[in-house]
């Protein structure tokens, strides 16, 4: 039954994007949130879903919440890193989220500065 839940964490959309996003690595909360454009509630509801179907865990560090990929079960479940390798990047909305990702990452962004995510999101939808 553990892979039924794996299966159905990844059926939703908003998991798999943040799934996708966790691909490069940690973030903390209000970076997911700020990346995908999602609320707190949201983000956290499913952050959980991921963190009990294994598919993510989490890490504090001072006032703030990282979460990663789960190692172990990308190393049990093959298929799952399969799929986050050779998939994801055929979807127009998780290119979308990595390319907003990237130009975070690149303008150094963090925790502390999340609020200016939104001047990047502004600067990648002029020149779409």
């Amino acid at each position: 039954m553990n892979i039924i839940q794996k299966l159905k964490a990844l059926g939703d959309e908003t998991r798999l994007r943040i799934v996708n996003i966790l691909r490069d690595g940690p973030l903390c909360v209000c970076e997911i949130e700020s990346i995908l454009q999602i609320t707190q509630s949201n983000a956290s509801r499913h952050l959980n879903k991921l963190t009990n179907a294994n598919l993510v865990t989490y890490y504090k560090e001072a006032k703030y919440v990282y979460y990663k990929l789960d190692e172990n079960t990308l190393k049990d479940y093959t298929f799952i890193e399969l799929i986050l390798r050779n998939e994801l990047e055929k979807d127009e909305i998780l290119k979308y989220d990595i390319e907003i990702l990237k130009a975070y990452k690149d303008a150094g962004l963090n925790c502390e500065t999340v609020s200016q995510t939104k001047d990047i999101i502004s600067s990648i939808n002029k020149r779409k």
